[in-house]
């Protein structure tokens, strides 16, 4: 059995054709999901890329591996101390060694561990191709290398290969000669001129009138894909455009290696797997071309899994995290969940046809732009803030995701009684993590006493005057007058 696990940057479910978007932007994977497992209710556990990863390889809630953040104490994994054996945790227990441990060669293709200096993503690896282009590579430069280790290793026994696909993550850069596959379709999307209006009112990096961080950016002129200020609708267009031609230039890629997989005979031994590390918001909570919130967009995830012997295609939508599914892949694959993984496995379920049950609710973190913790149950998204990035969000927010889906209306003075439910299923988690953590401390404290995400720290000394220049006078004055912890864990 063989095992490619095809990890396509920021990519949002609700932006491809086989989970019903309007546009054919995945094609190739619609074929897959065709005859596979198209899960609808599979979240990131922890946001951006380095938390999210870590949590993946670890099996591990970002609680518990000291990972939530992206600089600062709390991007590195928290450290074995004195029972530290000749080998780390890590290396023990990740995602890969047990694969290993199992009888796989595990490979990955990707340029994830360098940009983020996360070597522990490494940890049971074989081999490792990194392009060495920073997270700047498209995908037709890894569909190559991935194709070219197909054909030198793809029939030499159970192997793990992990390819990991840029191309949808900011900046917004499929290459201008693929030209423009959804001419004549135009995007259809909420934001009308009144919600543009509103959120060029807003503040905080990749906000409206900073779509590619603080400000405009000479650097980004050389992204066309990507406006770097959203004024009319037509600067809205150009975003959804940039956004899902990078979907559809995945897409084409991932159907190359497919094909490959095809011609060498090997798709009948091989599981295939297409998911992602995070979302983005296209618009969402005033977020524009980023990944910066606990909120439904950066947090949920597609999941396509199509596995030899599981032959009943299908839909589940059952709440599930993505180490759920990492310790399903172990399961399937025979090797054993360790048992301090947060991750469950629902293997038995697949392999049976009957629906395996799900989780009744999530909680997602998120650390590196802001601090936020959130409660994913039912219909009810309920986001707790403890640093906003500067972005003016309240304390408590609650979406109804069913009736609002691009969370437009905030609803926690109306339904303080979900409010409450979310907050106390919060507190347990929380409660239950500690013990898990070296110290018995929330690693949020740290990222707090830091003074908040490592990118809500990098906010330049001009930004007040900048917000003061272009009508925001009142959002200077309101970051001016605060200090940097707003809200205490």
């Amino acid at each position: 059995m063989n095992i490619l696990y095809i990890d396509i940057d920021t990519l949002r479910p609700d932006h491809m054709s086989c989970y019903g978007y309007a546009r054919q932007t995945t094609p190739n994977i619609d074929r897959l999901a065709a005859r596979g497992i198209r899960f609808g209710g599979v979240y990131a556990s922890d946001s951006p890329c380095l938390p999210s990863r870590s949590a993946l390889a670890s099996g591990r809630f970002g609680f518990s591996t000291g990972v939530i953040n992206h600089g600062g104490r709390r991007a590195e994994p928290y450290p074995s101390g004195p029972d530290r054996g000749r080998q780390s945790r890590v290396a023990v227990e990740s995602w890969p060694s047990r694969l290993g441990g199992a009888g796989y060669w595990c490979a990955s293709i990707s340029t994830f561990a360098e940009r983020h200096s996360a070597f522990h993503w490494y940890a049971g690896f074989n081999e490792v191709l990194n392009l060495g282009t920073g997270g700047l590579e498209t995908a037709d430069q890894v569909g190559a290398a991935a194709i070219d280790w197909l054909r030198r290793r793809g029939r030499d026994g159970d192997w793990l290969l992990h390819v990991h696909l840029w191309d949808p993550h900011t900046p917004y850069r499929t290459p201008e000669g693929y030209g423009e596959p959804f001419g004549g379709q135009p995007a259809r999307t909420w934001i009308d001129e009144s919600v543009i209006a509103a959120h060029r009112r807003l503040s905080g990096p990749h906000s409206a009138q900073e779509v590619t961080g603080w400000g405009p950016s000479p650097a980004r002129a050389a992204y066309p894909r990507q406006p770097q200020e959203i004024v009319t609708g037509r600067d809205v267009e150009v975003m959804i455009d940039g956004y899902d031609i990078g979907v559809h230039f995945a897409d084409h890629h991932v159907g190359t290696i497919l094909d490959e997989l095809d011609r060498l005979g090997l798709s009948g031994q091989t599981a295939v797997m297409v998911s992602s590390d995070h979302g983005e918001n296209l618009g969402e909570l005033g977020i524009y071309c980023d990944h910066q919130t606990a909120d439904e967009h950066t947090h949920h995830i597609p999941m396509i899994l199509a596995w030899p012997g599981i032959t009943h295609p299908g839909v589940d939508e059952s709440l599930r995290y993505h180490i759920d599914v990492a310790a399903t892949i172990l399961d399937l694959a025979g090797a054993q969940v360790p048992p301090g993984w947060d991750g469950r496995s629902f293997a038995q379920g697949l392999l049976s046809g009957e629906a395996a049950a799900g989780r009744d609710h999530l909680v997602l973190s998120a650390a590196a732009w802001a601090t936020q913790r959130a409660v994913r149950h039912g219909r009810w998204l309920c986001i707790r803030t403890y640093h906003d990035a500067f972005h003016g969000f309240p304390e408590i927010m609650l979406f109804d995701l069913e009736a609002d889906p691009a969370e437009r209306h905030d609803v926690a003075r109306e339904h303080p009684r979900i409010v409450q439910e979310s907050m106390t299923l919060l507190d347990e988690w929380v409660g239950e993590r500690l013990a898990s953590t070296p110290d018995g401390v929330d690693p949020v404290t740290a990222v707090l006493d830091e003074g908040g995400g490592f990118y809500a720290r990098q906010r330049p000394d001009g930004y007040l005057e900048r917000l003061r220049r272009t009508g925001r006078p009142d959002r200077a004055d309101a970051i001016a007058g605060r200090t940097e912890l707003t809200w205490e864990v």
